[in-house]
């Protein structure tokens, strides 16, 4: 039977490729914790394998048989929300159905029963406190989806399992790892009565907080390879930068890519096909149009407001690296959803290309509906675009909607840049793609549009540079610093057809005259249109 790319759940060795669950955090260091009798969290985003690497752990542990190792994932207790007890009582029962797994019998069934049957408050430490006294050997327990609670009921079950930390290991667990995408320090937990705390506060014990990482390339190439050695289907070295910048690492997204070009692209079944490039090209615009669960929860986290506050100035150019207005708590919510990387020495920035492209094409997407350009207007004979043509266009549109249009978005901010992008979306989507460079501190985005003039992979492309600028201060200066920028961007891509300089200019007190405009300049033996909006 033929392994496949997961996407969805645990890995399962005998049928996926898999990268070694226990080879992707530091196992010594997590060994050495359990040996400490210390509780600590492991946190990363949705979908980077935190489950297959802790059921990895519990195999493991087991094995060894030093330990009783337990993974339970209370995410079912999320419905009962502030229902303190309803969630203690699912979580007992979780407990004691995968210790029962483990274990093979029914002792931990047997202790459940006879501790509800006391109606306490403390009905989850005392239940893990009689488990503990009544095992042969220490519980090391792997509690997933912690942060799926919320309110009252989070705060009870992180108080009773801190109330038993003294009597460890005899008594009470020896190690409790809690799992979840944020670490339990960065929690508010708005209680019943309004209060807020912090999940500091009410699990003080936590020694360490570990963080499980993405792919390395290294981890990319061999995942990949493992296909190439079960079927004989050859990826193209050129493939794997490729993969790199789309995905930097993440878990699912690698994966995703990787059933993409070699299962959903029906012509690629065949394995005798060779992957390249250009098919990885259309697995990601497959997989951005598509909108799979992965790609549809980060839409949904673009509405929360303190996403917002942190991706807004990404997307608007904005000048300074933190202009010390966005709470740091925002900023580590967003970077524990993976939405975002932060690097010692340099600005924040978008995780990866596919987030990069995801961003501003869905916060246009009712825009880009309704926008009535049709592509074939703007090609010229060779099916190249007519970049002229197109931006002559836009700035009539810009000039004719731009405050009605950029009123719509909830990325006010970003209006101008994410209104291009719209216009140009629609254009390309006619066969094309836009690759997308911005971040806080850049002070422009830059744009490649990528068009194919055959339908034959491996053809000729068209390659155009926009560069998108706000218009702070003085044009001239503006225009010069732009000019570098853009000339430094074709450098960059290199093999470029034609190069685009677009200022917006937000002045309020000047007139549609005094901002539409556009001029040839030449720098560094390269003409560039610069165009004013």
């Amino acid at each position: 039977m033929e392994k496949f790319f997961n996407t969805a759940g645990p890995q399962i060795p005998e049928l996926n490729y898999t990268i070694d669950p226990l080879t992707r955090f530091d196992l010594e260091e997590v060994l050495m914790l359990i040996r400490q009798q210390r509780y600590f969290v492991m946190h990363a985003p949705r979908q980077t394998g935190k489950t297959s690497c802790m059921l990895a752990l519990r195999d493991y542990l087991n094995k060894e048989d030093d330990y009783i190792a337990v993974y339970a994932n209370v995410e079912g207790g999320q419905a009962a929300r502030n229902e303190r007890d309803a969630v203690v009582r699912s979580t007992c029962d979780t407990l004691a159905e995968q210790f029962r797994l483990v274990l093979g019998n029914d002792l931990p069934l047997q202790i459940r029963d006879e501790v509800r049957k006391l109606e306490t408050d403390s009905m989850l430490s005392i239940y893990l406190r009689r488990l503990s006294e009544s095992l042969p050997k220490p519980i090391v327990l792997i509690i997933d989806e912690i942060d799926a609670l919320v309110g009252d009921s989070l705060v009870a079950l992180l108080r009773q399992i801190r109330s038993g930390y003294a009597d460890r290991p005899k008594a009470f667990p020896q190690t409790i790892i809690l799992c979840g995408v944020r670490d339990v320090r960065d929690y508010r937990i708005v209680l019943s009565n309004q209060d807020i705390i912090t999940g500091g506060s009410a699990f003080n014990i936590k020694t360490e907080s570990l963080r499980l990482g993405n792919f390395s390339k290294e981890e990319i190439h061999e995942l990949y390879m493992q296909h190439t050695q079960e079927t004989g289907q050859v990826f193209d070295e050129a493939c794997f930068p490729m993969v790199w910048d789309a995905t930097e690492g993440q878990p699912w997204l690698v994966n995703a890519l990787g059933r993409e070009v070699t299962y959903k692209m029906r012509e690629n079944r065949d394995r005798s096909v060779r992957i390249i490039p250009e098919m990885i090209d259309k697995a990601i615009e497959n997989l951005i149009y598509r909108r799979d669960t992965h790609i549809d929860i980060l839409i949904d986290k673009l509405e929360e407001p303190r996403v917002r506050r942190v991706i807004e100035p990404m997307l608007a150019n904005s000048e300074e690296a933190d202009d010390g207005l966005i709470p740091t708590d925002d900023i580590q919510y967003v970077e524990d959803m993976g939405l975002i990387k932060r690097e010692r020495g340099k600005p924040r920035r978008i995780a990866n290309g596919i987030y990069r492209e995801i961003i501003p094409r869905e916060l246009t997407w009712s825009t880009q509906d309704t926008l009535s350009q049709q592509p074939q207007w703007y090609q010229n004979p060779d099916n190249s675009i007519n970049m002229e043509k197109l931006l002559l266009d836009f700035q009539q549109f810009f000039r004719q909607n731009a405050d009605a249009w950029i009123g719509r978005f909830d990325y006010a901010e970003a209006g101008p840049q994410l209104l291009l992008q719209a216009f140009l979306q629609r254009i390309v989507n006619g066969g094309g793609y836009i690759d997308r460079e911005y971040g806080l501190g850049r002070k422009r985005t830059d744009l490649l549009i990528r068009k194919p003039l055959t339908d034959h992979y491996g053809g000729p492309v068209q390659r155009v540079v926009l560069e998108l600028k706000i218009k702070r201060g003085d044009l001239d200066k503006v225009i010069e610093e732009g000019l570098e920028q853009t000339v430094g961007y074709m450098d960059l891509v290199g093999s470029v057809d034609e190069g685009h300089l677009i200022i917006f200019d937000r002045t309020q007190e000047k007139t549609w005259d005094e901002r539409i405009w556009h001029k040839p300049y030449e720098y560094e033996g390269r003409k560039i249109m610069v165009w004013g909006m």
